[in-house]
């Protein structure tokens, strides 16, 4: 008989530790939300982002011939910045997939565009063009806040709110990662130049 009682503590104690457990970790991921986001945080992904970062920005250097202007090049780190970042998202993510696909659709469309001449766009009726507009006063103070938050975040802008928020805090945290790397790698290449120039100072002539 006290055999029986003792066990049933044990398992009533084992009961409660899993739940202990397993209640900590809804809690560490939050309510209603997945613990994606948190992986931008470790190691391993900035590892790999740092990694596919360099590789697109030594691709950007080789072909700075079409590049020539400060603005281009400016223009042409940012998107391998942000190209990496979505291919180390490996597409788990909508922003991510939305970056690769206008990336697809910009070359496509540039391709099109040596292959043609371009066609001036159609005059807009003034009705379609009043339609398109956005009424003043017509939607409530979150919903308009929802509608520039989609904007920001790439391929999110016909998303339901809690979802916009997931993609949002996603891409915040991925975001975040990529300012680390590229601090860390303008500070290695800062310290390698700033080295190599001491060495050729110092250099007997």
């Amino acid at each position: 008989m006290a055999s029986t009682s003792s066990s049933t503590a044990v398992d009533e104690r084992e009961r409660k530790r899993k739940r202990a457990a397993g209640g900590e970790s809804t809690a560490s991921a939050g309510p209603g939300t997945e613990a994606q986001p948190s992986k931008w945080r470790t190691r391993r992904e900035h590892e790999i982002y740092s990694s596919k970062l360099f590789e697109a920005l030594r691709l950007v250097r080789g072909g700075s011939s079409s590049a020539s202007t400060a603005p281009a090049r400016g223009r042409a780190v940012r998107e391998a910045a942000d190209r990496a970042l979505a291919v180390a998202a490996r597409g788990r993510s909508r922003w991510s997939r939305a970056i690769l696909a206008s990336r697809r659709r910009r070359l496509q469309a540039a391709h099109r565009a040596r292959l043609r001449a371009p066609a001036t766009p159609p005059a807009r009726h003034p009705s379609v063009a009043a339609a398109a507009q956005p009424q003043p006063g017509k939607a409530p103070a979150l919903a308009k806040k929802a509608k520039v938050l989609g904007r920001l975040v790439p391929g999110c802008h016909k998303l339901p709110f809690p979802a916009l928020l997931s993609e949002a805090s996603d891409y915040i945290r991925a975001l975040e990662m990529q300012v680390r790397a590229m601090t860390a790698l303008a500070e290695v290449l800062a310290s390698v130049s700033s080295s190599a120039a001491s060495g050729s100072s110092s250099s007997p002539a």
